[in-house]
């Protein structure tokens, strides 16, 4: 992995859009079925929009229902760091870019073989690389 990131909270908010800080700095979450990703079946790369750490392949993308775009294994799993999140009364665990500590989503116990696991993640805080 390259390097971490480290940035001031005025320099995010001048490299990245509103909705994109508002997710990847705060912690938000853009509503379902709304994000540029949900639905996309291009082949590629999806990188941290932050710093372009490489995190997810269109491989292993697939259609959970959740209006999120959904992946079953990250790409480099290094580039991805895991939380608890107790935040909204639940317990969940949180994924965030390990290089730059942007909030990705969260990764749940409920996906496709063969690892069983969802990685439920923002459009906003990907960039996809089409091959």
């Amino acid at each position: 992995m390259k390097p971490p990131v480290a940035k001031t909270e005025q320099e995010w908010r001048e490299t990245l859009t509103p909705e994109q800080y508002r997710i990847t700095r705060e912690r938000g979450t853009e509503r379902a079925f709304t994000g540029q990703y949900w639905d996309c079946h291009d082949a590629g790369t999806y990188r941290c929009v932050a710093c372009g750490a490489e995190l997810f392949s269109s491989e292993t993308k697939y259609d959970s229902g959740s209006g999120w775009p959904s992946f079953w294994k990250p790409l480099e799993p290094d580039n991805i760091g895991e939380q608890e999140d107790t935040g909204h009364g639940m317990r969940r665990i949180e994924v965030h870019c390990r290089r730059c500590g942007a909030h990705l989503g969260h990764v749940f116990p409920d996906g496709p073989a063969p690892t069983g696991l969802r990685y439920c993640i923002n459009s906003a805080s990907l960039k996809l690389d089409k091959k």
